[in-house]
C-alpha cells in the first residue's frame, strides 16, 4: 500500500528516514538484514532463518549468524517450493503505531516482514473498522 506522505513530517523524507537508517546501520533492527540485499526466507531445524547472496544463514528472529553453507537444506517460509530471493526494503515504523510521534526512540529501521509483523495487530483492528463500516456497523464503545 502506498503511503500517503500527507500524514508525516515535513522532513520525513530529507531528514527523519535517513537519520534512522544510517542509525540502524542500513540494516533491519530486528533480522539485520541489510537494505537492499537479496535473501531467500526460510525456515531450517524448526528456526525461521534466512540466507544472503553469499550463502551467509541468519536467524530472522534476532540477525544471529548460524552458519555459511551454498548446499543448506532450508524449507521455503510460504510452502512454495519455487519461492524466489526478496529484496530487502526497510522501511521506518512508528513503534507506538502514531505516525506524529516522530521522536527518534520511537522509530525503527525494520525489513518489510518485521514491519508487518511488528503492525499485524494495528492492520487487524484497522481491516475490522473498515468492514464494519462497509456493513454500516457502527462502535458501541
Amino acid at each position: 500500500m502506498p503511503i500517503n506522505y500527507k500524514l508525516y513530517d515535513k522532513t520525513w523524507k530529507t531528514k527523519i528516514r535517513p537519520d534512522i537508517l544510517e542509525r540502524e546501520g542500513y540494516c533491519c533492527k530486528v533480522c539485520k538484514a541489510k537494505n537492499g540485499s537479496a535473501v531467500f526466507r526460510g525456515v531450517a531445524d524448526g528456526i525461521e532463518i534466512y540466507q544472503d547472496i553469499d550463502a551467509n544463514i541468519y536467524r530472522t528472529d534476532n540477525g544471529e549468524f548460524i552458519t555459511c553453507n551454498a548446499y543448506a537444506i532450508i524449507d521455503p517460509s510460504t510452502g512454495n517450493p519455487n519461492q524466489k530471493a526478496v529484496r530487502v526494503v526497510l522501511t521506518i515504523a512508528h513503534l507506538d503505531h502514531d505516525t506524529t510521534n516522530n521522536e527518534y526512540t520511537n522509530l525503527a529501521a525494520l525489513c518489510q516482514l518485521h514491519h508487518l509483523r511488528h503492525d499485524k495487530e494495528h492492520h487487524m483492528k484497522n481491516s475490522r473498522k473498515t468492514r464494519d463500516t462497509k456493513k454500516g456497523l457502527q462502535e458501541l464503545f
